[in-house]
């Protein structure tokens, strides 16, 4: 993986600069980052201040988290179920049982 963006001190001091009156453009060009970069910290941060609709910062995290161990779980279930279909290979059933589904 690369780079994981910028420190959040970094986003408020942009974001303290376009609340005092600085341009997007402006702050682009002098901080060498993308002006869409700044636009969207400043839409989530208007989200996060509940100025505009969508997922916080927080609930975007708890989401993400969320999904991450989804797939874990995933990855565990699939392991489960093929160390399953080995033992059933392996081991036979006991007479007059019936197979589980």
């Amino acid at each position: 993986m690369g780079r994981r963006g910028y420190p959040p001190e970094f986003r408020r001091k942009v974001l303290n600069l376009l609340e005092a009156g600085r341009t997007a453009t402006e702050l682009a060009r002098i901080l060498d980052i993308s002006i869409q970069t700044i636009y969207n910290w400043r839409r989530q941060d208007r989200i996060d201040r509940g100025l505009e609709p969508g997922l916080t910062s927080g609930e975007k995290a708890e989401l993400a988290a969320a999904k991450r161990r989804i797939a874990e779980l995933e990855v565990e279930l699939q392991a489960t179920r093929r160390a399953i279909e080995l033992v059933r290979e392996v081991v036979p059933p006991k007479d007059g049982s019936r197979p589980s589904r």
